[in-house]
């Protein structure tokens, strides 16, 4: 386990690589011609991308480890028995564990839509009011946990290794800043497996389709899991390139703090009162 903290470090390197090329992107052609870089809230953004893209990361994976250990002190030797990949090619260990961990991921974000409980921190990330790049990473911590706690278990027993984790960490973070960029991408045909801004902008919408009110388009890389269970939506095809929600954000966001500490003790504070 203790490859995995040494990957969460290096990905840091590629997480500041793939954040300077998106913005060197919105630079040289934005999809919304009118909308600023230097925009209200991009100081605490990159807050929220050192924090959540580094040091939270790094901070929980520790506790995770050293708790796993607690409860079940022959964790990780059992796991290391089971390893379902470990002695596949690399390629596939590529392949499977991305796909695997994509669809979690995908179920997990629906839930977060689903539970008001877990909603309420999940707001965070849908406090931004205009899409871009560094959106990817505003989100509070306590997704983290979740998002670990419930995916840990199916991935650790795929025993890929941590080259493998790496690599699929850096692709979902090219694909993820991407959908929230201010790019106007499609993928063209691969739109209906890979997710793209001009689909993801959507689960943003401020007012959500009636027939799907908890949200849409919840896929993480992968758009093809929305195509199958029914919560795709995308009413900006090629015929209407230009189509796009007429605000972000959730209702009631008028309400929500504005400052970093504020939203990191929202959920706890709207829990109580």
């Amino acid at each position: 386990m203790l490859h995995i903290l040494w990957d969460t470090r290096g990905y840091f390197f590629w997480l500041l690589v793939v954040s300077l090329a998106c913005f060197a992107l919105e630079w040289i052609r934005p999809w919304r011609t009118g909308q600023k870089q230097l925009r209200p809230q991009l100081g605490q953004d990159l807050v929220w991308l050192v924090l959540n893209g580094h040091y939270v990361g790094i901070a929980i994976s520790a506790v995770s480890v050293y708790l796993a250990g607690l409860v079940w002190p022959d964790f990780f030797a059992t796991m290391e028995g089971v390893r379902l990949l470990g002695s596949a090619p690399i390629a596939v260990q590529v392949l499977v564990f991305f796909v695997v961990k994509d669809f979690v991921e995908w179920g997990v974000h629906n839930l977060l839509h689903r539970n008001r409980f877990l909603w309420e921190f999940h707001k965070l990330h849908h406090s931004i009011q205009e899409m871009d790049w560094i959106g990817n990473l505003r989100f509070h911590w306590m997704e983290i946990v979740v998002y670990h706690t419930l995916t840990y278990l199916p991935l650790v027993v795929l025993g890929v290794e941590g080259r493998v984790i790496l690599w699929v960490a850096i692709f979902g973070t090219v694909i993820g800043h991407l959908n929230h960029s201010n790019l106007n991408l499609t993928w063209g045909p691969l739109r209906y497996v890979l997710n793209s801004p001009r689909m993801h902008i959507w689960h943003h919408d401020h007012d959500p389709p009636a027939e799907h009110p908890q949200g849409v388009n919840f896929g993480i890389s992968l758009s093809v899991w929305d195509w199958v269970f029914g919560t795709a939506w995308w009413p900006s095809r090629d015929d209407a390139p230009s189509q796009q929600p007429t605000r972000l954000g959730f209702a009631g966001l008028k309400r929500f703090p504005r400052s970093l500490l504020g939203r990191m003790v929202y959920p706890f504070v709207r829990r109580r009162s």
